[in-house]
């Protein structure tokens, strides 16, 4: 077994731990592993990561569901819709290159990771106890399929804040509701992506097989962590992330990143600091 191999192994655990614990993220980690330390090409990690991270979900959603954490109604009508959005999305990547697909996945994960961080604008909805009207249900799932199909996503860091920041679903049964719609997506999504890429399948169901494991792990993790943590560690993540995709396709020299990082966050601390209309600041409800 070569290293290349093992380190792939190694770090497609913590995509189930993602799965398990953030329910999302396992694309966003799985594309890069597969495609940057794997060496495949990105069509074909991309076709690869939907099959791994559907698998995964599948099995880190009966934990989830023994805990009370899925909105099955929601979650399948999510799905069903998602999965037409996504199979339409994987039939268009086949013909759209690989670096194009790349940057459209980083960008995408930026705009979410400053969502989730931001949270809810305003008054945020509370969290519901039933399931989400059917007809939002199925139009959000097809937008978010067709996207998500397109760039090779299971969608988890698009279907986590669709159920909580729109939906307004609590963040633990939004990660366990979003497991069942990214299974249901990602399989179809390959669909997709197989009448033109072909897949290496014993490194694919290796790769799976780790993911697995670790979806355990993450899934007993998700019932202890804070629900705020939670939703901003998420945001960070997939923030983190997105930058790395950003600077391997856009071959940007590792010292600019730093010096926009430092950049960005010194205006930050600025804006948090000096001004009291500051938009990083959570508006909180007046005491009644």
């Amino acid at each position: 077994m070569s290293l290349t191999l093992v380190v792939t192994l190694l770090l497609s655990v913590l995509v189930g731990v993602s799965l398990g614990l953030l329910g999302g993220g396992g694309s966003i980690l799985t594309v890069p592993i597969l495609a940057y330390v794997a060496g495949l090409e990105a069509k074909e990690a991309i076709a690869a990561s939907l099959f791994v991270v559907g698998v995964t979900s599948a099995v880190s959603v009966v934990a989830h569901a023994r805990n009370g954490r899925v909105r099955w109604r929601t979650g399948l009508i999510f799905g069903a819709a998602g999965m037409v959005g996504a199979f339409v999305g994987g039939l268009l990547g086949g013909y759209i290159p690989g670096a194009v697909l790349m940057i459209a996945f980083a960008l995408m994960m930026l705009a979410t990771a400053v969502a989730m961080i931001r949270g809810p604008r305003g008054s945020a909805a509370a969290p519901t106890t039933g399931d989400l009207p059917v007809l939002k249900v199925v139009l959000e799932g097809l937008v978010v399929g067709l996207v998500t199909g397109i760039v090779g996503a299971g969608g988890g860091f698009l279907v986590v804040p669709a159920l909580v920041l729109l939906g307004g679903l609590p963040m633990s049964v939004a990660v366990g509701t979003s497991l069942l719609v990214i299974a249901m997506k990602s399989f179809a999504g390959l669909a997709g992506y197989l009448t033109t890429v072909q897949l290496d399948w014993p490194l694919v169901l290796g790769v799976t097989a780790a993911a697995v494991a670790g979806s355990f792990v993450g899934a007993r993790l998700a019932g202890i962590v804070p629900e705020q943590a939670l939703r901003k560690g998420f945001g960070l993540f997939v923030l983190a992330m997105a930058v790395f995709v950003l600077v391997q396709e856009l071959a940007v020299p590792l010292w600019a990143v730093g010096a926009l990082g430092g950049a960005v966050l010194a205006g930050a601390a600025v804006c948090w600091v000096v001004l009291p209309t500051c938009p990083l600041r959570r508006s909180r409800p007046a005491p009644a």
